[in-house]
C-alpha cells in the first residue's frame, strides 16, 4: 500500500500568515483564500489541472500592495509539495506541456530536480490584471520553484490576451505537475537519479 502524499505547512512573518495542505494523489478539489482574486483564480486552475488537492488560506498585507501575500504563497505551496513528495522515490520526474488558450500558446517544462531554477520567458502588456500587479506572477513562480526544488522552465511563444497568458502558465505548470509527481509502476522504489538522491544548490533566475 502506497503511504498518502500528503503535507501541511503553517508560514507566519509580520507580513503574512499561511496554511497550505496538499495532497498530490488528490482530484484536483481546492479550497482558495488569498484576499487577491484573480490569484484564487490560478491557483484553482492550478489544482484543477494538476489533480493536487489544494487548501490555502492567506491572510497578508493588503493594505501595502500584493507583494507578499504572492510570494509567501508560492513559498508555502511549494514547501508543502516538496514535503509531500518525501525523499521524491518512484516518481517520474519530469514533466512538460504545450498549453493553448485561444490566441496564446505557453510552453513549461520541469524537472522535480532538487536544484531549484526558474527561466522565465513571458512578458505582459499591461501592469494589473484585476487588482494583482502582472510583474507579480513571475515573484509566484520563482517562489514556488524555489521553495518546491524544482527546476522550472517557462516559454510563452505568442500570446496577446494577458489573462490568457498568465493562465496558460499556471495551466502549464498544472499538467507538467501532475505528469511529473505521478508514480512510475515500474520503478516504485527508486529514487530517479543515478546519484541516489535528489537535492542540490540555491535557487537561481533567468529571464
Amino acid at each position: 500500500m502506497t503511504t498518502a502524499r500528503t503535507a501541511t505547512v503553517a508560514r507566519a512573518t509580520n507580513e503574512t500568515s499561511v496554511d497550505v495542505t496538499v495532497n498530490l494523489d488528490g482530484s484536483g478539489v481546492y479550497t482558495v483564500s488569498t484576499g487577491i482574486g484573480f490569484l484564487d483564480h490560478m491557483l484553482e486552475q492550478l489544482s484543477r489541472h494538476s489533480l493536487i488537492d489544494l487548501d490555502v488560506t492567506v491572510k497578508g498585507d493588503l493594505h501595502i500592495d500584493a507583494h507578499h501575500t504572492t510570494e509567501d504563497s508560492g513559498i508555502a505551496i511549494g514547501e508543502a509539495v516538496a514535503k509531500a513528495l518525501g525523499d521524491r522515490r518512484g516518481i517520474t520526474r519530469y514533466g512538460d506541456a504545450l498549453i493553448p488558450m485561444d490566441e496564446t500558446l505557453t510552453r513549461v517544462a520541469l524537472d522535480i530536480s532538487g536544484r531549484p531554477y526558474l527561466v522565465w520567458k513571458t512578458a505582459f502588456s499591461q501592469p494589473r490584471l484585476g487588482e494583482m500587479d502582472t510583474e507579480l506572477f513571475k515573484e509566484w513562480f520563482a517562489a514556488f520553484a524555489g521553495s518546491a526544488g524544482i527546476t522550472l522552465h517557462i516559454e510563452t511563444l505568442y500570446g496577446v490576451n494577458n489573462h490568457h497568458i498568465v493562465e496558460s502558465c499556471f495551466k502549464g505548470l498544472a499538467r507538467a505537475l501532475r505528469t511529473a509527481v505521478s508514480l512510475d509502476p515500474r520503478k516504485l522504489d527508486a529514487i530517479p537519479s543515478t546519484k541516489g538522491t535528489l537535492g542540490g544548490a540555491a535557487a537561481a533566475l533567468d529571464g
